[in-house]
C-alpha cells in the first residue's frame, strides 16, 4: 500500500505496469487480486535471522533515512535538506563487503584464495529454527566463487526491487523475481559529484557515474567497521526502512536494542520468487 514513508514497493509495482503511484490505485491492484512473484533476501548473523524484500543500506543512505527522524515535523523533505547536510559532512566507513557476482559481473573486486569455503547456514540445519518457521535458503558456494573489496565506503546499498521511494529508483535493473540483489557501491566521490548524483536518482541515470560501481550478486556479506577518523562511532545498518544494526555513538542507540550487533559480518541471500504480492495486471 502507499501509506510509508517511502513506498518503494507500491512504487516499483505500479511504475512496472505504468501506472501511477498512488492509494488508489494501489487499492485497485489489490481488489484485482493479481499476482506477481517477490525474491526475498535472507539476512543472517551467527543465529540470529531476519527477511528483507526491498533493500539494505549502510553508510550515507542509511544515515540519511534513520538519522533524519528528528526532523520529520517538515514532512519528506526532512530526507533532501539531511542529505544536504550529510553530503556536506560526508562521512566514510572503514569495512570490507565478500560478494557472489552473478554472470556478466565477475570482474569487479578481487578473487578470494585458499580460503575456507563460504556458505549461507540456515538456522534449520544449525538446529536453532522451530519447526514451522522457514529456515532460510541453504546454499553453498566455494571460495572461488566469491569476491572482495576494502574499504572505505561513502555507502553500500543492497537492492531487491527498482525502486527504493517514489522520488528514488535505486536499482534500475533490478526485477522482482531474478534470483539476484542489485548492490550500488559508492568507495569515493568529491561532494559536488555527490550532489549532482542526488539530482539523477530519480530517474536510475545516477548508477551511470564512474563513481558509483552497479552489480548483480547472488550473496553478499557486509562486514562493517567504524568511521573513518573515529573508531569510537560506527555506523548504521537500515534493512527495509528498520534499523537491525548500529555502532557505537550513532543515532538512538542508547533508546533501543537492535536485532543484529555492528561488526560481525552480516550475510544477505536471496531466495528466488519465494513470495507472492499483488500487483496490476500487466507487469512489464
Amino acid at each position: 500500500m502507499c501509506a510509508g514513508t517511502g513506498n518503494g514497493m507500491a512504487k516499483s509495482l505500479l511504475h512496472a505496469a505504468s501506472e501511477k503511484c498512488s492509494v488508489s490505485n494501489a487499492v485497485f491492484a489489490i481488489i484485482r487480486g493479481h499476482k506477481q512473484s517477490l525474491d526475498v533476501c535472507t539476512i543472517l548473523q551467527g543465529e540470529k535471522k531476519f527477511f528483507s524484500v526491498l533493500l539494505m543500506t549502510w553508510g550515507l543512505v542509511a544515515d540519511i533515512d534513520i538519522e533524519s527522524e528528528k526532523y520529520r515535523w517538515i514532512g519528506s523533505a526532512r530526507l533532501d535538506f539531511y542529505a544536504v547536510v550529510r553530503i556536506m559532512n560526508l562521512r566514510k566507513y572503514c569495512g570490507n563487503i565478500h560478494f557472489v557476482p552473478a554472470p556478466g559481473y565477475e570482474a569487479y573486486g578481487e578473487p578470494i584464495k585458499q580460503v575456507k569455503n563460504f556458505m549461507v547456514e540456515s538456522l534449520e540445519q544449525n538446529g536453532k529454527s522451530h519447526p514451522s518457521s522457514y529456515p532460510g535458503p541453504s546454499v553453498e558456494f566455494q571460495a572461488s566463487d566469491w569476491r572482495f573489496v576494502d574499504g572505505p565506503f561513502v555507502a553500500v546499498w543492497i537492492n531487491n526491487v527498482p525502486w527504493a521511494a517514489e522520488d528514488i529508483m535505486a536499482a534500475p535493473e533490478a526485477k522482482f523475481a531474478d534470483g539476484y540483489m542489485d548492490a550500488v557501491i559508492l568507495r569515493d566521490c568529491p561532494k559536488a559529484d555527490l550532489l549532482a548524483l542526488l539530482m539523477k536518482m530519480s530517474d536510475g541515470s545516477y548508477v551511470k557515474s564512474p563513481y558509483v560501481t552497479y552489480l548483480k550478486v547472488r550473496s553478499f556479506k557486509l562486514s562493517p567497521g567504524p568511521l573513518v577518523g573515529n573508531p569510537k562511532k560506527g555506523g548504521i545498518i537500515d534493512v527495509d526502512g528498520e534499523v537491525i544494526a548500529r555502532g557505537e555513538g550513532t543515532y538512538g542507540r542508547s533508546q533501543h536494542q537492535d536485532v543484529m550487533a555492528y561488526g560481525p559480518p552480516i550475510q544477505l541471500t536471496v531466495h528466488q520468487a519465494l513470495a507472492t504480492v499483488y500487483c496490476p495486471n500487466k507487469i512489464r
